[in-house]
């Protein structure tokens, strides 16, 4: 149950950026004087490198553990499991992808408007909802 309630806690701290750190986007998007767009990029380094990077690391370390101690028997079986994992890995690719607009700004070549950072921040909300239920619920 240890690895659980690790695997949980860094969970919602990796979650916590990637709700956050999307909003960051358009709000760095919208600014338009030195500053505010200064403030942002020190903001958005802290928030990537100094919680989401590492919560992230976390929940696969304590997941992973989980994974080899409960349930890697059953993973052949268990088509709950399989998709959760897919979803895992898009989610990780939706971090990196994060880890690559921190770059873009930090170096002022950002391509996007603040409307596509809104329709971008709302991808963790799908990836969380559906992470729960086949983890709570296990459909399959």
């Amino acid at each position: 149950m240890w690895l659980k309630a690790l695997h949980l806690i860094f969970m919602v701290t990796w979650f916590a950026g990637l709700f956050y750190l999307p909003r960051l986007f358009v709000y760095h998007a919208m600014s338009d004087d030195r500053m505010s767009q200064d403030r942002f990029k020190i903001m958005e380094r802290k928030l990537y490198y100094g919680i989401m990077t590492p919560g992230a690391i976390l929940t696969l370390v304590f997941g992973i553990a989980m994974l080899v101690n409960y349930a890697w028997a059953s993973f052949g079986n268990d088509l709950w499991l399989q998709i959760k994992l897919g979803l895992i890995v898009l989610l990780i690719i939706y971090h990196l992808i994060c880890g690559k607009y921190v770059k873009d700004f930090k170096q002022d070549r950002n391509n996007h408007s603040h409307v596509y950072y809104r329709w971008f921040n709302e991808v963790p909300v799908l990836f969380l909802v559906l992470i729960i239920i086949l983890a709570t619920v296990r459909p399959f």
